[in-house]
């Protein structure tokens, strides 16, 4: 059983004074920084004796010089009152050590006799094993104290704690639970430092000199340091007392050098996206595909140099057959866990599939039930993760679901159900701290209604569900886009029919006094889709138009789409560039290093759904040019997507199972 025992200061406390008889501890009862006291200051350091390496994103000291007692004091500079030892104490040590050969031993410190090498006590490592060693006075031969299967030589940073007192030695490593062994002797009461010596990283020669990084070594005198440093949310680098050498910048602030020689233990990563955390930090990936080289800042990698890509060519990647015909997909990442896709099937019976990207291609995860899935929203708030999904039911009363990740099961699960009609869409969206869902309705399916109110939700954290927040008028609403521009926040609506016509007035709303209020009209024909997008600082708002119809003439196809430019001088979206296209349904929005393009999901030419879809590629004064034509089926959505095999386009078919995966190919 293991056992908590706290320190007493119990050791030797000698007179200073004889005839006085007034006792003090031989020093003070405070955490002493030994590596502070042996590191040279700046102006002494050479980088014949001291070097500080980076390793993992912290940094510690390496010996390198070819004096074994470059860091050593002498130890009445410790023991100011008397020249004990104290018999209770304990020593805290942040080190990183490489796999040691067996019969190996290195002296984490030691204090030795001046003009001698004989050892008065020890911090010793060997493989898989700390020792204490100790030579008591009156001689009878050393002592030594081993814990062992410690694995402290692993090659990463571990922070011990050593506290002995009395019979007992308790070692914790990584604030992990603490291992007690009780010793036949009690540790010396009356251990003499008198001119004595500390040596950090050796005992006074080459041989068992430390090879690893130090960070921290600190004595405790009279008290445990364990409760002091656990928990932590970093045990294996819990602090009680790091020089401020390894805290800082490793230049001075004057700029004039390296206050010790320094190097970081960078190793380069080839292949796939390595991990970046802290532990990481400052460690380089060479990404051998984009020819670039990034460093991990701790949170993320941040590149250093990378070569331009440039979109070569477009090849076909994957046949993705779906449930049943695809109305959307939409495509996010769930941290720890990856990258997937929720398809919306139009069939009712099989539902609707989740899929995840495994091995370079997406297979399918889970299947989830739905009524006429029109499309999926993914979004977050907080650290909770959701998807939405909007259903064209033809029971009264119509539900769309909403599904929260469950972490343990890793599946979504039912979390939500709200009223809607005849859902085309749903945009999640965050202002000031709240989180909103908006759903696009798009008629009322009881008496083919088009002009009904569309809804945003507002997220309660009382309540933790979505409640009515604010009603808009729409007309066969089909789609809905949330941006911000500087302190403004819009929505724009799609609006596609109004039961007579196509041609029609779709909605910009902006946000004032905690509501949108209405900001401009803007006239489409049949629009399903709006894209917002940013370039050079300037802002576009593409629209999809789908049909041109009314009650009285045939319907037109082969219209055109049209991109819109906020005018910052009239505080409107003016007409920038109308492109062909044939029942566009959506626009995808995507950037290839500096290029920037825009594909247009074209569904139908009147005759055939077999028609090509286009990537146009932005030419500046020209706007946006056709680059590649892609033979689609029935095109309904696009999503572009990247991952450690590259860019690629996915597309949904509206009228087939079959939805392809192209890879964008670059040079």
């Amino acid at each position: 059983m293991l056992v908590y025992r706290p320190l007493l200061v119990t050791w030797v406390l000698l007179a200073s004074s004889v005839r006085s008889q007034s006792w003090r501890p031989c020093t003070d009862l405070r955490p002493i920084d030994l590596l502070s006291k042996a590191l040279p200051r700046p102006a002494q350091a050479t980088s014949t004796q001291v070097q500080m390496v980076q390793s993992r994103g912290s940094r510690g000291i390496r010996l390198t010089g070819t004096a074994p007692t470059a860091l050593s004091f002498t130890a009445s500079q410790i023991f100011t009152n008397c020249d004990y030892f104290p018999s209770e104490f304990s020593l805290v040590a942040t080190m990183k050590i490489k796999r040691l050969r067996k019969k190996t031993n290195q002296y984490i410190f030691s204090v030795v006799k001046e003009g001698s090498e004989s050892l008065l006590l020890g911090l010793r490592v060997s493989e898989n094993c700390l020792h204490l060693l100790t030579s008591p006075p009156g001689g009878g031969g050393r002592k030594r104290i081993s814990f062992k299967n410690v694995r402290l030589d692993d090659n990463r940073w571990h922070t011990v704690v050593l506290a002995v007192t009395g019979p007992y030695a308790t070692l914790t490593v990584d604030c992990g639970l603490p291992v007690e062994i009780k010793q036949v002797r009690t540790f010396p009461s009356t251990l003499s430092t008198r001119g004595s010596r500390f040596i950090i990283g050796s005992r006074g020669h080459w041989r068992g000199r430390f090879s690893g990084l130090l960070r921290q070594l600190v004595l405790l005198p009279g008290s445990d340091a364990m409760p002091r440093l656990c928990p932590n949310s970093e045990p294996s680098l819990a602090e009680l007392s790091v020089p401020q050498v390894l805290k800082s910048s490793p230049f001075q602030p004057d700029q004039q050098g390296s206050v010790y020689p320094y190097e970081a233990e960078a190793r380069v990563t080839a292949g796939d996206r390595p991990p970046c955390s802290g532990p990481e930090k400052g460690q380089l990936w060479f990404n051998v595909r984009k020819k670039g080289l990034f460093i991990c800042d701790g949170m993320m990698w941040r590149t250093l140099m990378q070569d331009k890509e440039r979109l070569d060519y477009v090849e076909d990647y994957q046949d993705f057959y779906t449930r049943s015909e695809t109305l959307d997909v939409e495509l996010f990442s769930i941290p720890s866990e990856g990258l997937f896709m929720a398809a919306a099937n139009r069939d009712s019976r099989p539902g609707s599939g989740i899929y995840k990207w495994i091995n370079g291609s997406f297979q399918l995860y889970q299947n989830i039930s739905t009524q006429e899935a029109q499309a999926w929203k993914y979004f977050t708030i907080d650290d909770k993760v959701f998807l939405v999904v909007a259903d064209m039911q033809k029971a009264e009363p119509e539900l769309s679901t909403i599904y929260r990740w469950n972490r343990r099961q890793k599946r979504f699960i039912r979390f939500q159900t709200l009223e809607t009609h005849s859902a085309r869409d749903w945009e999640a969206f965050h202002i000031h701290n709240n989180s909103f869902l908006v759903v696009a309705n798009h008629m009322r399916a009881k008496d083919s209604n088009h002009n009904i109110h569309s809804v945003i939700y507002r997220w309660n954290p009382d309540t933790k569900l979505f409640e009515v927040n604010q009603t808009l008028s729409t007309s066969g609403a089909y789609d809905w886009e949330f941006f911000t521009i500087g302190p403004y926040h819009f929505l724009v609506v799609a609006n596609t029919f109004n039961g007579q016509n196509t041609t029609i007035s779709s909605t910009i709303y902006v946000w004032l006094d905690g509501c949108f209020r209405s900001f401009q009209n803007i006239t489409t024909v049949g629009a399903t889709d709006w894209e917002m997008f940013q370039i050079d600082g300037r802002f576009f708002l593409a629209v999809a138009n789908s049909q041109q119809f009314s009650r009285k003439s045939q319907s037109l196809y082969n219209i055109n789409s049209t991109v819109y430019e906020l005018n910052m001088f009239t505080q409107t979206f003016l007409r920038f560039q109308d492109i062909p296209t044939h029942s566009a349904l959506d626009w995808e929005f995507f950037t290839i290093g500096d290029e920037k393009f825009l594909v247009v999901a074209n569904s139908y030419d009147g005759s055939s759904y077999s028609v090509n879809s286009v990537i146009y590629r932005w030419q500046g004064y020209e706007g946006f040019v056709p680059v590649h034509s892609l033979l689609t089926f029935g095109c309904r959505d696009w999503e572009h997507f990247t991952t450690e095999q590259g860019s690629f386009l996915i597309y949904s078919s509206a009228t087939s199972r079959l939805s392809k995966v192209f890879r964008l190919r670059t040079y």
